[in-house]
């Protein structure tokens, strides 16, 4: 049995996150978490809410309400959608948590003593119309890299580069669309990337099995120009951490706080602590998963994000790990993903463009969404979401081949013998074709999963499900019952063993139906089927089964003519 560490991108505080937010951390996180789990090995599946700097701030604002009490709200709306779309968090945390304070704190303090912070008197954009510094990503204009006019301060989300806002040309507040800016000094602490920039890069190279994706992002942003920069880690913001060394005030930062992204990524540490606490453990208890001194050196720690994460998690969340000089866990295996795009043009969430978690749940189950979203996870390239193709994948893939497999034999199979698995008859030729078949396509389906080619794992896991339905086309045991009764019995008896491997199989994407079609089985035998020959005599006969609900219904064309409308303007 491995030890799996699973962390995806924390989302923000601000607002419910619309479908592309989702494919390209959250959901392909949990489908690896739940196979992982399937297969017998333990897993610790960490997310939380990011819930510090000027966007919550801003977001609480226009709410109405105090800060502190807008995250809580928000954070409790956020995990409710993730139970929604059976996201299988172990912990789904709050990075504005004690347990993070501390860690931050901590970790600040081991890097001033390792001598890689530098107090640096800077100069920062002020808004004179805002009457406040502007955090880095509250000033946009356009990229001196490639020309986008919509980059912010920190990054262009076009080309990726890393900014400070006065590199931006053209720059206004996006708060307030004011240019009544001016630059006024202020004093931060940074941290010292550049000395650091050696042992990242073997770092990153040690990482020879990573997509090409991520180290690509990585290697651009340590070598781009002059190379890694060091970066400040604090912001003249109310709302955040207070920058202390570790419980010790720190001099000269007196009502400042560290920057959102030093203290987000340490959440995975303190969700996983936090973690322990709502389960009355001890600190041992979430130690083995971080402390390589403590037992994390049996870990595998897998990372998925969107690749505007890549740059802070390979480069900035290491140097701050590898600075401390202490011995934590760094990620092995960092999965990232390209962008979704939405009918023709980009999801927004300032237009309310697109298809947002809560919305998508209001008019289909999780299993559609999850089943469209991860069979087209925008990995090699960018891909789009279309209504079309949307209604085609959920009618063909989920309704014709899984759902009207398991209608069929189901309902066959209590018209002819009963709701009893029946006992007539042995497997012929037939049926031991079709264990060698689907026996070789489950080692295929393992191996994608298990590289986390979530594309080709969906493609081999519906291969799967027509194997099923080319086997009852060609076996038809509807005719057969009427001259050879015993030998469509035994072609029904295997035929609901099949079912519940599937449910088994497909259980990391579509869970609910996987439940459905193992409990209209009768069975709670999740057991993996490595030894297919044996599995598919699990189900014994005179065991109970029943005919399920219908698992998937079709999309109409008026149902998509009616979504596309209203998904494709501003929303409320």
């Amino acid at each position: 049995m491995a030890r799996i560490l699973i962390t995806s991108a924390i989302p923000y505080i601000n607002g419910i996150k619309h479908l592309g937010n989702l494919v390209g951390s959250q959901l392909p996180a949990d489908l690896f978490a739940r196979y992982m789990r399937a297969r017998g090995h333990e897993v610790m599946f960490i997310c939380a809410t990011d819930e510090h700097g000027t966007p919550a701030e801003l977001a609480a604002a226009k709410a109405g309400k105090p800060v502190e009490a807008y995250c809580a709200d928000m954070h409790a709306v956020q995990a409710e959608l993730a139970r929604g779309f059976r996201l299988s968090f172990d912990h789904f945390g709050r990075s504005s948590s004690q347990r993070n304070h501390r860690l931050t704190q901590h970790f600040a303090g081991k890097l001033d003593e390792a001598g890689l912070i530098a107090e640096v008197s800077e100069k920062q954009v002020f808004s004179i119309d805002d009457n406040r510094f502007l955090p880095d990503r509250y000033i946009t204009g356009t990229c001196p890299n490639c020309g986008y006019d919509a980059a912010r301060g920190d990054q262009c989300e076009n080309c990726t580069k890393q900014l400070d806002p006065t590199d931006l040309i053209n720059p206004r507040s996006s708060i307030s669309g004011s240019t009544n800016l001016e630059v006024r000094e202020t004093k931060h602490l940074f941290l010292r990337q550049r000395s650091l920039r050696d042992k990242l890069e073997a770092w990153i190279d040690s990482k020879t099995d990573w997509p090409i994706l991520t180290t690509s992002i990585a290697k651009k942003w340590l070598n781009d120009g002059d190379g890694l920069q060091d970066r400040g880690i604090t912001r003249d913001l109310h709302w955040g951490i207070p920058v202390r060394k570790g419980d010790q005030p720190w001099p000269g930062m007196e009502g400042k706080v560290f920057y959102v992204w030093f203290d987000a990524p340490i959440e995975y540490i303190a969700g996983t602590a936090e973690w322990a606490d709502a389960n009355g453990l001890p600190d041992a208890a979430w130690e083995r998963w971080w402390r390589t001194d403590k037992g994390a050196q049996d870990v595998t720690y897998y990372q998925f994000m969107g690749k505007d994460n890549v740059p802070f998690h390979t480069l900035s969340f290491p140097a701050t790990i590898l600075g401390s000089g202490e011995p934590w866990k760094l990620v092995d295996y960092l999965k990232s993903f390209n962008y979704l795009n939405y009918d023709g043009g980009q999801f927004s969430t300032s237009q309310g463009r697109g298809i947002f978690m809560d919305m998508a749940l209001s008019i289909l189950p999780a299993d559609y969404w999850r089943w469209w979203l991860l069979s087209h996870a925008p990995e090699s390239s960018d891909s789009e979401f279309t209504w079309e193709n949307f209604q085609s994948s959920v009618n063909k893939d989920l309704a014709d081949v899984l759902g009207n497999l398991v209608s069929r034999v189901t309902k066959f199979a209590t018209a002819k013998f009963g709701t009893t698995i029946p006992a007539g008859g042995s497997f012929g030729p037939q049926e031991t074709a079709l264990i060698a078949d689907l026996g070789a396509r489950i080692r295929d389906y393992e191996s994608c999963m298990e590289a986390m080619e979530v594309r080709k794992a969906a493609a081999e896991l519906r291969a799967i499900w027509v194997i099923g339905n080319e086997y009852l086309q060609s076996a038809a045991p509807w005719t057969v019952v009427k001259t050879d009764p015993d030998r469509a019995q035994a072609m029904v008896r295997l035929s609901l063993n099949l079912i519940r491997i599937y449910a088994i199989l497909s259980q990391p994407f579509i869970p609910d139906a996987a439940a459905s079609m193992m409990a209209a089985m009768g069975s709670d035998d999740w057991t993996w089927p490595s030894d297919l020959p044996e599995a598919m005599r699990i189900l014994q006969p005179g065991q109970t089964f029943s005919v399920p609900e219908n698992l998937f219904r079709k999309i109409t064309d008026e149902e998509r003519t009616d979504w596309q409308q209203r998904f494709s303007g501003i929303r409320a």
